[in-house]
């Protein structure tokens, strides 16, 4: 083959491409675990409309697979709603939020009141501690030096 790659060089880019990948999965992330305990935000005044609307609208067109059409026109619809149509919808959604509110308060109150990791620790750091294990293993060996 003039001019081609060989198979080595392709198999050696594959592995250059995982091992960058791996070495991604290796590194810890910036962003800190979502605990699964927390409340979720409420929905928006247009998401309690689009709860109802996606409903109409499947009745309406059974054939439409389309996330992006529904989307497309519960969008349309809602900016050609009035002020007063939008009331009931952010009517729930306020009633939504206040309720949120009061989980999110309980919730922070769970937090305090819990006991922290760190606290219920020694004082001793990580390494002062497998300093002493590594030092039991040494002592207790069972092997006994000859001075002949």
């Amino acid at each position: 083959m003039k001019g081609g790659k060989s198979k080595s060089d392709t198999k050696s880019s594959r592995l250059a491409v995982n091992k960058k990948s791996s070495a991604k999965a290796g590194k810890k992330s910036g962003k800190a675990a979502k605990d699964p305990n927390k409340p979720k935000r409420p929905a928006s005044a247009f998401f309690v409309f689009m709860e109802e609307f996606r409903e109409q609208y499947k009745k309406e067109h059974p054939k439409n697979k389309s996330v992006a059409a529904v989307g497309k026109a519960g969008g349309d619809k809602w900016k050609s709603l009035s002020d007063a149509e939008k009331a009931p919808y952010i009517a729930k959604a306020e009633k939504r939020k206040v309720e949120y509110e009061k989980n999110m308060k309980a919730y922070t109150k769970r937090q305090a009141e819990a006991p922290k990791e760190e606290e219920s620790e020694s004082e001793k750091s990580v390494s002062e501690v497998n300093d002493e294990e590594d030092g039991d293993d040494e002592e207790g060996s069972g092997e006994e030096e000859d001075d002949d």
